[in-house]
């Protein structure tokens, strides 16, 4: 049995760097540079970090006895 704890850390691991690709969309927004493709980036990245924080969330509840 795969221990769930691990791979929730790894799950948030993931989460955190899709966190700062996030910042970075914004700063180019704010900068001005392609303002309408940092704009999308933005809202894809920001799912993509909503789906990893449930599966971080489910991974732990799994991992509780």
């Amino acid at each position: 049995m795969a221990d769930f704890s691990e791979l929730a850390d790894e799950v948030a691991a993931v989460e955190r760097q899709v966190s700062d690709a996030i910042f970075s969309a914004v700063r180019e927004q704010l900068r001005g540079h392609d303002a309408e493709l940092a704009k999308e980036l933005e809202r894809r990245l920001a799912k993509v970090r909503r789906a990893l924080q449930k599966a971080e969330a489910l991974l732990r509840a799994s991992s509780e006895p």
